[in-house]
């Protein structure tokens, strides 16, 4: 008894002796002061140039992690775009279908909706705009299906502004649901251009995630393959922290005087000549609407509130990290 009873006192000491260990550890940590504490200049200078050390190594394991992620990316490329292929909208992409695009509003919409679908329609090749009326968007997906219809977009509206974009892929879906946001119309843009009827060129920019190739070319599917280079014109949308901008550009070129150089003698070329050398400027004029997007939500298959099933749905609990993206 009088053995067993030293084994439980000896094993309660150290028990004791390894937590003071430990608590002394982690008042040394929360004890440690900052450089500028201390008195001592050559301690003070000691500390710093050790803190300093430590925040290198550091940082060159964070670029080591992420050098390691980025190779593993490249590695996983040809996983995330094997399916391209085959996926709804290859058909349209492959160039195999023309896309045709019908576009309608919520039931009770708004004159500056109207506009907006006006200048969606100015920006979409082969776009139809269609009254909502009292049709449920169910029936209208019916009806652009026999219609041969390859995408419908739906504008919803909210006190008289729109606010949300419906964007279902016929005739099997995928729908995609966004928030709209900043939406400027082409009249309220300073200086802005107008367009043409050329089919224009379109730039997609960090659609880098494989939810993000999905929204990627759910919007390349809306526009033809082949675009004019003779319009001029320049579709945009730039992933930027899930935010996706829109613009709609086109590129003029400018035929300006080159000026004399800082002695007033003309150029070289100019020399004998009585006409002034020229050189050719190129610049972007905006041509509106101007609107940003933001994902909510992406359904596997048509429009269906009460069966649909999702792909990928934004909830309030994915905002905790100002570092995590999904497109």
């Amino acid at each position: 008894m009088g053995k067993e009873k030293k084994r439980k006192g000896s094993c309660e000491a150290e028990a004791e002796a390894v937590a003071e260990r430990g608590g002394g550890e982690e008042k040394r940590k929360k004890s440690r002061t900052a450089p500028s504490e201390i008195k001592n200049k050559e301690k003070r200078s000691a500390v710093h140039a050790k803190l300093k050390r430590e925040k290198k190594i550091l940082k060159r394991k964070q670029a080591k992690a992420r050098d390691a992620a980025y190779k593993k990316a490249i590695e996983l490329g040809e996983e995330l775009f094997a399916g391209n292929d085959a996926d709804e909208f290859s058909a349209v992409l492959n160039c195999g279908v023309t896309p045709k695009i019908l576009i309608t509003t919520c039931r009770f919409h708004s004159s500056r909706g109207l506009a907006f679908i006006e200048e969606l329609k100015s920006v979409i090749p082969n776009a139809h705009d269609y009254a909502r009326g009292t049709y449920d968007l169910k029936k209208i997906v019916e009806y652009a299906k026999r219609k041969d219809f390859t995408a419908i977009i739906n504008v919803h509206t909210n006190r008289r502004e729109p606010d949300g974009l419906y964007i279902i892929k016929l005739p099997d879906g995928p729908t995609a649901h966004f928030k709209l946001s900043n939406l400027v119309l082409r009249k309220d843009i300073k200086n802005h251009g107008n367009p043409t009827s050329h089919k224009p060129e379109l730039v997609l920019n960090n659609f880098t995630t494989r939810l993000g190739n999905r929204i990627g070319r759910l919007i390349q599917s809306l526009f033809p393959q082949e675009p004019d280079f003779r319009g001029r014109r320049v579709v945009t949308f730039h992933n930027q922290r899930d935010f996706i901008f829109f613009r709609h550009h086109r590129y003029i070129f400018d035929a300006k005087e080159k000026k004399e150089d800082s002695k007033g003698k003309a150029t070289q070329a100019a020399k004998g000549k009585n006409l002034p050398e020229k050189k050719v400027i190129a610049r972007l004029q905006e041509c509106g609407p101007r609107f940003t997007l933001k994902l909510i939500s992406l359904q596997h298959g048509t429009f269906d509130t009460k069966g649909g099933e999702h792909e990928w749905v934004h909830k309030p609990e994915m905002d905790t990290s100002r570092r995590r993206f999904f497109l």
